[in-house]
């Protein structure tokens, strides 16, 4: 039966420069999307975040230009400044409708966003 999952994902930038916000995010989706075995049409939603220091372009872009996602349901946000947190750092949630279950689901971790993981601060 196919039921609404979750998947997160983050990565990071160098720089508050448009190509590296798409290109960085360009990428996470990609392996999202590779790691789960899912296609577009199993995306129901994505919702992204940024770190306040990001300011040159929007996420939800590279998903909408990049990768043809024009018909999708997306927006972006501001992360919460939290202390000792990544810098720099893009987020997603993507929703998708998936006969998998929770567990199956393949989050991903991109440059310094590991962090996120192995301390605990990616919102399990």
């Amino acid at each position: 039966m196919t039921q609404l999952r979750g998947i997160r994902g983050a990565t990071t930038v160098e720089n508050d420069i448009r190509e590296e916000i798409l290109d960085s995010t360009e990428d996470l989706l990609k392996q999202l999307i590779s790691k789960n075995e899912l296609s577009f049409d199993d995306v129901a939603t994505a919702i992204f975040t940024v770190t306040p220091d990001i300011v040159a372009a929007f996420p939800a872009e590279a998903a909408r230009v990049r990768l043809g996602w024009a018909d999708g349901a997306f927006i972006s946000a501001v992360e919460s400044p939290v202390q000792g947190a990544p810098t720099k750092c893009i987020r997603v949630l993507l929703l998708v409708n998936t006969q998998k279950t929770t567990s199956d689901m393949q989050h991903v971790y991109l440059k310094r966003a590991s962090e996120l993981r192995k301390r605990g601060l990616d919102e399990k």
